[in-house]
Order: structure tokens, then C-alpha cells, then sequence
């Protein structure tokens, strides 16, 4: 029987959110429904809200989520009612090309529920990366649930459903950081502070911070960077050179997601070193190198997809990490608030005072 629970939507671009009451199905085949626990206000719901993702109005907000689920549907096998899990937004099909290559996280047909959540007046919602958490329950795929160790906190466990991941994952499985390398970490907001994060994780020897904002330099120093550059004050490309021996660094993972910091990331690293591209760009940008350097310097040139992740590998053992002390994840969470505070934590994050404002149900 249909469910009705409190939900966040945004109505049409640029207009503020607000909280409806949501129609969530009985799960269908392979479907589960989730009732969340907590909820991290992510960067890219405000792009939702924007209009800069699609126009597919209105939008049911909130993707970093975690919960228990509820209730599943037929064939589903993975999880079950009672099970603390994770949500995530790119559920592996394990029959495309990149699959069966053994390369899942690359999934090229990944998928979402395929009933739609609607108002009570029977207006479908789309939900934000498939996801729709900022709700009191929510339906998925099952394939979207991870089941990790209860006893993690659900503020910090769904931060993973998202941007926590992508910057950890941008560090650990696309950059390949390894013990004493050399990082550079370009933008140091949620994903930038993951990113570092994850490469003290993997033992990289200097990890250098770079941003603008001072406020957000210190808390990378906190996060595990060995050094800073306020690139409005000098030069990022020098100031990584100076600090690597004049060489430039091992791995450049650029978090910020445009083409003039795309190009400092380009030129601050080492010969035949990599850069990973994990901040998103939008649809216009457009990037120009002389292919002689692209030749010439060597090296990976490479773009993460959610850090690359296969989230029944990864989920646990950041989890099991977190809880044995290795990865302080919440770190990440700068403060909780209700349903009915998301709009001002959007205004927030323009202010960028916060990693992550988490919604707790």
C-alpha cells in the first residue's frame, strides 16, 4: 500500500524549495523503499534546483543519504528489511560491456526504480540522481542500497553516497595515489577535503592544498594537508613546483571543475605524472592545450566518475576504516538541520561556510 511521508522538492528553477507530501509506492521488482535516517545537502541538488542538471520539474532533492530499508520488492535478494544501508546513485547492472569486462565501476547502464514518487495530486517527481532522500522514506533500486556496519552513524555513513566518496575514491582508485607520492588537491571544498583525506589514507608523502579562501585552507590542513597555496596570492603552478623540488606533483586532482584551473593542474604536475579531473564542468566550457604538451609531458590524463567506485567494495571498508579511527568522516559534517532548513543551507554553501549540511529524520 502506497505510502504518504514529508518531502523537499524543487517546484521550478531558481524557486525556493519546500516540503510536500510525497506519494512512495509499494516496491516493485528489484525495488526497495528506504526510510532515511540522514541526508547531506550536496552541491548538486543545488544545481537540481538551478536548472543546470535538466528540466525535468519538479525535482524530489537529496542523494547522500542512508537509512533502513523498509520493505522490498520481488527478486530482490541483496538486502532486506531491518538492513542499515547506503543509498547510491549508479546501481551496477553486471551485464554491460564494462561488467562483464570485470570493470563494474564503469558501469554503462546503471539504473534507477522504475516506479516514479509523485504528489498527491499525482504529479510525478524526479528524483535527484535517483535517489530523492531529502524525504522520510524513499524508493529505490535495491541495487542502490549497500548494507554496511550498523554502527556507524547515518550523518556520517551517506555523506559516501556522494561527495565523500567521489573525493576519496578521485584520490585511492582513479589517481592511484601511493605511498610518498606527491598531491596536489585543487579546490578544497567537500570533494577537494575527500580527495585529501584520501590520499593520507593512501600514504602519500606531501599533500598540497590549493584554494582561495584561507577559511577553507585551514580546514584542509585539518583533513591532512602537509601544505597550502592561496592561489588569489601566488601562483599555483609555481608554488606546486617549488614544493615538489621544482618537478611538480605526482598526482594533480583538480575539484573544482573548470578549465583555467584544469590547465594549472595540467602544468603542475610531474613528468609523466596524472591529473584527475573530478570537479564537474558545465555544458559550455571548453578547454584548450597545445598538443605538443599533451604529448610531450606523458603521463594519464584522467576523469573520475564518482571516484570511481564500486560501492559493495568501497562502502564497507570506509566505513570499517571510520570506525576503527583511520578515516574521520565526520570531519565532514559541519552542522544538522531539520527538512525545513534546506533552502537556507543552500544559502549557506554560496557563503561557503560549511562542508556539509546534513538533514537528520
Amino acid at each position: 500500500m502506497a505510502q504518504e511521508v514529508r518531502g523537499v522538492i524543487a517546484p521550478g528553477k531558481d524557486e525556493p524549495v519546500r516540503i510536500e507530501t510525497i506519494v512512495v509506492p509499494d516496491p516493485g521488482p528489484g525495488e526497495a523503499v528506504v526510510r532515511i535516517q540522514a541526508c547531506g545537502v550536496c552541491h548538486t541538488d543545488l544545481h537540481y534546483k538551478q536548472g543546470g542538471i535538466s528540466d525535468d520539474f519538479p525535482f524530489l532533492l537529496g542523494h547522500e543519504a542512508a537509512g533502513v530499508v523498509e520493505s522490498v520488492g520481488d527478486d530482490v535478494t541483496d538486502v532486506r528489511p531491518g538492513d542499515f544501508v547506503i543509498l547510491n546513485w549508479r546501481a551496477v547492472c553486471g551485464k554491460c560491456r564494462a561488467c562483464l569486462r570485470g570493470r563494474p565501476w564503469y558501469c554503462f547502464d546503471t539504473h534507477n526504480a522504475k516506479q516514479r514518487m509523485t504528489l498527491t495530486d499525482g504529479t510525478e517527481l524526479s528524483p535527484a540522481l535517483g535517489i530523492g532522500a531529502f524525504a522520510e522514506k524513499t524508493l529505490v533500486a535495491a541495487g542502490q542500497c549497500t548494507k554496511v556496519d550498523p554502527g556507524v552513524s547515518a550523518q556520517v555513513a551517506g555523506l559516501l553516497g556522494c561527495g565523500v566518496m567521489a573525493g576519496i575514491g578521485a584520490a585511492i582508485n582513479t589517481g592511484e595515489v601511493g605511498r610518498g607520492d606527491s598531491v596536489a588537491v585543487i579546490g578544497c571544498g567537500g570533494v577537494g577535503d575527500a580527495a585529501i583525506a584520501g590520499s593520507r589514507l593512501a600514504g602519500a608523502a606531501k599533500i598540497i592544498a590549493v584554494d582561495i579562501d584561507d577559511r577553507k585552507l585551514e580546514k584542509a590542513r585539518s583533513m591532512g594537508a602537509t601544505h597550502t597555496v592561496n592561489s588569489r596570492e601566488n601562483d599555483p603552478v609555481e608554488a606546486i613546483r617549488d614544493l615538489t623540488g621544482g618537478f611538480g606533483a605526482d598526482v594533480v586532482i583538480e575539484a573544482v571543475g573548470r578549465p583555467e584551473t584544469y590547465r594549472q593542474a595540467f602544468y603542475a604536475r610531474d613528468l609523466a605524472g596524472t591529473v584527475v579531473l573530478v570537479g564537474v564542468p558545465t555544458p559550455e566550457m571548453k578547454l584548450e592545450l597545445p598538443l605538443l604538451d599533451v604529448f610531450g609531458r606523458g603521463g594519464s590524463l584522467k576523469s573520475s566518475w564518482y571516484g570511481d567506485c564500486l560501492p559493495s567494495r568501497d562502502f564497507p571498508m570506509l566505513i570499517d576504516l571510520h570506525l576503527q579511527g583511520r578515516l574521520d568522516l565526520g570531519a565532514f559534517v559541519t552542522e544538522t538541520i531539520r527538512l525545513d532548513e534546506v533552502e537556507k543551507a543552500f544559502e549557506r554553501m554560496h557563503e561557503g561556510d560549511v562542508l556539509r549540511s546534513v538533514v537528520v529524520l
